[in-house]
């Protein structure tokens, strides 16, 4: 007896006339006659559809003349079982059962994809590629994120406590003369080169990364020329002032 073979063909499962003639004993054209009955009878009846258990097909001989055949769904070979009877029937039976279920399971199971040594290789090209721009994506984000994130409210009041000391010093201490006459002035001075070397509008607007640059432009600032000379008049005039 031969062995069946089921096929997937445009989403059913199915097997040849040929392989179910051999299998039964019977000849091909004898089946085909049977099967012709079977479609006859389920075309008469508006609730079945004989393609549904037989598919008209053909086969080309040796001679390269086509010759007619059916694919037969599982329903398909449960009509052919059920005619027979005897040991042929019940192998049969068993035949087609066990290779319609190995197939079905055969089409769930997931697919198990094995690749050439050069499919590999491109594959990991392909992964290793993707890692590093999503590394250089990852990484311009974070250089973006630095050049527009701003000092927080913590880092401004340091900032603002930083820069009144300096510009107290400039003007003498806080009991000074030049601190109450030219405090204004020499604030707004101090705030306007800040602003000025870091180009941005307001203190508080200072680039997180340029922090510390911020606490040493600080740390190194003193007052132009012409505003240390006002200062130092300020400051002499009261000296001159108690003397007389």
């Amino acid at each position: 007896m031969t062995e069946l073979k089921v096929i997937s063909h445009e989403g059913n499962l199915v097997t040849d006339s040929r392989d179910v003639a051999e299998m039964v004993d019977k000849r091909h054209d004898h089946l085909l006659r049977d099967i012709d009955g079977y479609k006859a009878i389920l075309d008469q009846n508006p609730n079945l559809r004989s393609d549904n258990f037989f598919i008209e097909s053909n086969y080309t001989a040796g001679t390269g003349k086509k010759y007619k055949s059916f694919l037969l769904t599982r329903k398909g070979c449960d009509m052919v079982a059920n005619k027979m009877t005897g040991e042929k029937g019940v192998l049969f039976t068993a035949e087609y059962v066990t290779k319609f279920e190995e197939m079905e399971k055969e089409l769930k199971a997931p697919k198990v994809l094995v690749l050439t040594d050069k499919e590999h290789l491109m594959a990991s090209m392909k992964l290793s590629l993707e890692a590093n721009e999503a590394i250089e994506q990852h990484d311009q984000r974070i250089t973006n994120l630095e050049e527009t994130m701003r000092i927080d409210g913590g880092q401004e009041h340091i900032l603002n406590k930083k820069g009144k000391q300096v510009v107290m010093e400039a003007l003498g201490g806080k009991s000074s003369p030049a601190y109450k006459n030219m405090a204004f002035k020499v604030f707004s001075a101090f705030w306007r080169d800040f602003k000025n070397h870091f180009e941005i509008p307001r203190y508080g607007d200072l680039p997180k990364k340029k922090f510390e640059d911020g606490l040493r432009f600080i740390g190194m600032w003193q007052p132009s020329t012409s505003l240390k000379i006002e200062i130092e008049e300020a400051n002499n005039q009261q000296t001159i002032d108690e003397v007389m």
